[in-house]
């Protein structure tokens, strides 16, 4: 009996439910600190838009002093700023530059997956590595480039530039999800008879749906709140988009920061909404083929 520890005498049974109880008993501390970091989490990111939210409904007077709250500067929001025609200007601009980059990405994406052609890994890896250039680095020459062709001030300068800044990163993740796909796809396709045009059109585009709305979801958001291509390119003030209304009306001489606060918001819900409404394809359309 000396030579028998406790371990031994306890049946295996017995010591596999004491550690699942004392696991059992640890996951309530577990759950309660995740939900704390959750919230606190929650809090951060939140307080920025309960402050934009908390400061429109005051006067200028009240902001500046203390205190009430009213809906002055949501009526003086129209004088202080054409906001419905610039948002009309962020849609027109958002929507054809969206367009542009599904179709060349799709296309593409296409090509670099599923058709064999020569130097074809190192065509994708330029695409790659023109994801990684900072684009306040090479706007001096895009700028001058568009001047060159008359383009400057106009909803087409605007859109060529955000089309070109974002191909590269959606050709890289229609590439990744085409792969996804099997070739056997492909494959009873051409024996089916089609080229792969035909292919692309009638299976492949429609299979990709999620990577499309991806997309879309994320370069909606990115152009829309774009400022720097905006300011640069549609110094027209009719032409101007949300995004570079608001800058303007910061810079100002005298700024009314809940006007300012309210303008914010309305520029800020068609991006919440489209997120809100797309939120469950973006997981899929970005993860897909990541094990490609």
């Amino acid at each position: 009996m000396s030579g028998i520890t406790v371990d031994e005498l306890v049946p295996p049974e017995s010591r596999q439910h004491a550690v699942t109880n004392t696991r059992r008993r640890r996951s309530p501390v577990k759950q309660i600190l995740l939900f704390a970091l959750m919230v606190l989490i929650a809090i951060v990111m939140l307080y920025p838009f309960y402050f934009m939210v908390d400061t429109s409904l005051k006067s200028n007077d009240q902001f500046l002093h203390g205190g009430g709250h009213s809906l002055e500067s949501w009526t003086s929001l129209s004088k202080a700023l054409p906001w419905g025609q610039q948002m009309v200007n962020s849609a027109i601009v958002s929507a054809a530059a969206i367009v542009i980059i599904l179709v060349v990405s799709s296309l593409a994406g296409f090509s670099f997956a599923k058709l064999q052609f020569r130097m074809s890994g190192f065509v994708l890896m330029g695409v790659v590595a023109a994801m990684l250039i900072p684009v306040q680095s090479i706007i001096i020459p895009v700028y001058v480039n568009i001047a060159h062709l008359h383009l400057l001030n106009t909803y087409v300068g605007a859109v060529v530039v955000y089309a070109a800044l974002g191909t590269p990163f959606a050709t890289f993740l229609m590439t990744a999800y085409y792969r996804s796909i099997p070739d056997d796809v492909v494959e009873a396709g051409i024996v089916d008879g089609l080229s792969y045009s035909q292919v692309f059109r009638r299976i492949a585009l429609p299979l990709s749906t999620p990577a499309l709305i991806t997309i879309t979801v994320l370069q909606f958001i990115q152009i829309w709140d774009d400022l720097l291509v905006g300011l640069l390119f549609l110094q027209n003030p009719s032409q101007r988009t949300i995004t570079v209304g608001l800058g303007a009306l910061a810079a100002g001489r005298t700024t009314d920061i809940p006007v300012l606060m309210a303008g914010s918001i309305m520029s800020a819900i068609p991006a919440i909404l489209v997120y809100l409404v797309f939120q469950r394809f973006l997981i899929n359309g970005l993860t897909a083929g990541i094990g490609k």
